[in-house]
C-alpha cells in the first residue's frame, strides 16, 4: 500500500508480496528474451520492452541489451529515450522517465530497499518512486535511489550515487551526489 509520498511498504507473506514475486518472475522471463537480442534488433527490442512495461514505446526509443528489471510494469518511458547496456531498474516504487533522457551503461535505478532495523530487514520491502525529468543524462555506473527527482536538463556524473533530489540544469557528482555546478539549458 502506498502513502501520500508514494512510499509503498510490502510486508512479507502477504498477497502484495506474492504479487511482487509473480511480477519478478514475469520480468525475469521477459528480460531473458530481451537479453538474447542484439543492437541490430531495434524493432524487436522496442516490442519486447513494450511488453515488459505494458505500454508501447515510441520509435525513438533505443535500448542496448542486456537490461534487468524486477517488474517492469511500474516503468513509464517518454519519447526518444536511450538506455545503454547493463542497466538495472528495480521499479516497484515506480520509475517515470520523461522525453529525451539518456541513461549510460551500468546504471542502477533502484526504488526498493529494506528497513534499517536488523530485526525488520527481512520483514518488508520499502519502495519509493523515482522521477527523471526531460532531457536528463545519467552517465555510466551511476546509482539512483528511491524517493528522488532528477530535474530537467540535469546531468548525473559517472559513478555518482543520487540520494536526494537533483535541481534542474545542474551537474551533480560524487557519493552522495552533490551539485558541482549549473549547466546551460540550450
Amino acid at each position: 500500500m502506498a502513502n501520500e509520498s508514494g512510499t509503498k511498504i510490502i510486508a512479507r507473506r502477504t498477497p502484495e508480496s506474492a504479487a511482487m514475486v509473480a511480477g519478478v518472475k514475469r520480468a525475469m522471463a521477459i528480460t531473458a528474451a530481451l537479453n538474447r537480442l542484439t543492437f541490430n534488433d531495434a524493432a524487436e527490442i522496442r516490442a519486447v520492452f513494450s511488453d515488459l512495461i505494458g505500454t508501447k514505446v515510441d520509435d525513438g526509443f533505443s535500448l542496448i541489451p542486456p537490461f534487468y528489471a524486477t517488474g517492469g510494469d511500474n516503468i513509464r518511458v517518454g519519447r526518444n529515450v536511450f538506455i545503454n547496456q547493463n542497466c538495472t531498474m528495480y521499479d516497484l516504487g515506480g520509475i517515470d522517465i520523461a522525453d529525451d533522457v539518456m541513461i549510460g551503461p551500468n546504471v542502477s535505478i533502484i526504488t526498493a530497499g529494506h528497513p534499517l532495523e536488523p530485526s525488520q530487514r527481512r520483514a518488508a520491502v520499502i519502495a519509493k518512486p523515482i522521477v527523471i525529468e526531460r532531457n536528463v543524462w545519467i552517465a555510466a555506473a551511476a546509482t539512483i535511489v528511491g524517493g528522488v527527482t532528477i530535474g530537467e536538463n540535469a546531468v548525473v556524473a559517472a559513478g555518482s550515487v543520487v540520494t536526494r533530489d537533483v535541481p534542474p540544469n545542474t551537474l551533480v557528482g560524487g557519493n552522495p551526489a552533490r551539485v558541482i555546478r549549473s549547466i546551460g539549458n540550450d
